[in-house]
């Protein structure tokens, strides 16, 4: 018997439906009227993302399924839901000014990037390894193709075979974890999953250690936490800088939210392992991240590195559980708002044609754009985790978190890693304040989109860092109602 309506809820589902929506008329539209400027996508994108997030606003903290149980609308998937949504509007933003400046402006782009945001919000209120796992690949593929958008650059169709490739394998991997916890629990529901699994002990049970590890590779290679990381350095050199802006935020959100709802609601019975072994992860990650971040003298790789390192930033708060929780969403929207600043920065210094910037780029860019020189200072310093910044109140909680569930030597190797990363990072600061560039440059004006969308990344990073109060108290009442 089919589910009726009411049942489904669909209601619930209006941030999907309405993100997913705008994509496929986007795509109609263009399809019947395949003229002149594509402006106007991004506009219909922007559209069905404030259509969205009004919405996930609206819903505040309530509980309730949706699909008939497949996905749940509490306030942790709300929460991690509208992270994922301000991300997606600054990465339309972000990609406007640059697409017409690369002489790449289409209205799938945008398309595309719907997509990849809908189902990233599966994941984030999937009640349902199988509802992750159709979020995931929606996202995947989304990804996929925009890594390849510039078809005539070989550099983006290598780092879209490579992102299929390895994505691919460990789709696979995630799969037969979710097959294997299946068999373990019965169910695929992750609260009736949670309950079995609690009730059958864990002490012995094959299938339930294979689905872990296996369902951990899937979420690792997603957030390109160390040894599933290879992919990320070429993919985010090779793709499009505007759709590896997106791509950095938009990926680990959604993972992150994936796997915070699995240690929370599934796998509590069986922390001691589970948290061993993400530790283990993460100080891998932090570690390896930051040694190859030092030897980069290219921006978009320095950031790629750097991205791997902030995973197991977050993964050392994820150790610690239901603790940590709040902690990894409030640090996901600082994070959003620092790491889309910062390769706005360089989509607005990059020059045209040309995906790379070294760090010889940057020599002078204090005295000839002080305020781009000074927006990327100020992201970097955040990344860095420096007081009066966002970056330095998340990592507090992030490790504060670990320290209060026992992990006390974790955050200390955490601390040691982000002394390591001031290095990498500050070093760009005096290229650009402290070193005259070696040739004159041609100066290219931020569009009014790109502008905004700075302006807005930096305002979160300095509103968040200064009075942080709010938004935290906002993550720990999200999680709370899971809890309960």
């Amino acid at each position: 018997m089919l589910p009726t309506l009411s049942v489904l809820n669909l209601n619930g589902a209006v941030p999907q439906i309405a993100v997913a929506g705008a994509g496929m008329l986007i795509m109609l539209i263009d399809a019947l009227f395949h003229r002149g400027s594509r402006r106007w996508a991004a506009y219909l994108a922007l559209l069905g993302l404030a259509v969205a997030l009004a919405r996930v606003v609206e819903s505040g903290a309530s509980a309730e399924t949706i699909l008939d149980g497949a996905l749940a609308r509490d306030g942790l998937g709300m929460a991690f839901a509208l992270v994922l949504i301000v991300a997606a509007a600054l990465s339309v933003l972000v990609a406007m000014d640059y697409l017409r400046r690369e002489e790449h402006e289409r209205a799938e782009y945008y398309a595309l990037i719907l997509f990849a945001t809908a189902g990233g919000l599966a994941m984030a209120m999937a009640n349902d390894l199988v509802a992750v796992f159709i979020g995931l690949e929606t996202l995947s593929i989304s990804l996929y193709v925009l890594s390849a958008f510039f078809t005539g650059d070989a550099a983006s169709r290598e780092a879209a075979l490579k992102y299929l490739l390895l994505g691919a394998f460990a789709s696979a991997f995630f799969l037969y974890g979710i097959a294997l916890l299946y068999g373990a629990s019965g169910t695929t529901r992750l609260v009736e999953m949670g309950t079995a699994i609690r009730l059958a002990g864990t002490q012995a049970d094959p299938l339930l250690w294979g689905g872990v590890a296996l369902i951990i590779v899937g979420v690792g290679f997603k957030l390109a936490l160390v040894p599933f990381h290879s992919w990320a350095p070429d993919v985010y050199q090779g793709a499009p800088t505007s759709v590896t802006a997106f791509m950095s935020v938009a990926s680990k959100v959604a993972a992150f939210a994936a796997l915070v709802r699995l240690l929370v609601v599934v796998l509590a019975p069986a922390a001691p392992l589970t948290s061993a072994l993400l530790a283990l992860l993460a100080v891998l990650t932090m570690t390896v991240g930051n040694i190859l971040a030092l030897a980069q003298d290219e921006v978009k790789r320095l950031l790629a590195y750097s991205s791997i390192a902030q995973a197991g930033y977050i993964l050392v708060a994820a150790v610690a559980g239901e603790v940590g929780a709040a902690a990894v969403l409030f640090y996901l929207l600082g994070y959003a708002f620092t790491n889309l600043g910062a390769f706005a920065v360089v989509l607005a210094w990059s020059r045209r044609g040309e995906g790379r910037l070294p760090f010889s780029d940057l020599a002078g860019l204090g005295f000839r754009r002080p305020w781009t020189a000074a927006a990327l200072s100020l992201f970097l310093l955040s990344l860095t985790g420096m007081p009066l910044t966002v970056g330095f109140v998340g990592k507090l909680y992030l490790f504060g978190a670990a320290v209060q569930a026992g992990w006390t030597w974790l955050a200390i190797v955490a601390v040691l890693n982000s002394v390591v990363s001031a290095f990498y990072y500050l070093r760009l600061v005096v290229i650009m304040y402290m070193r005259e560039a070696e040739m004159p440059l041609a100066l290219q004006r931020a569009g009014l989109a790109l502008g905004v969308a700075l302006a807005v990344c930096a305002a979160g990073v300095i509103l968040l860092g200064l009075v942080p109060g709010v938004a935290l108290d906002w993550a720990r009442q999200a999680v709370a109602v899971v809890l309960s």
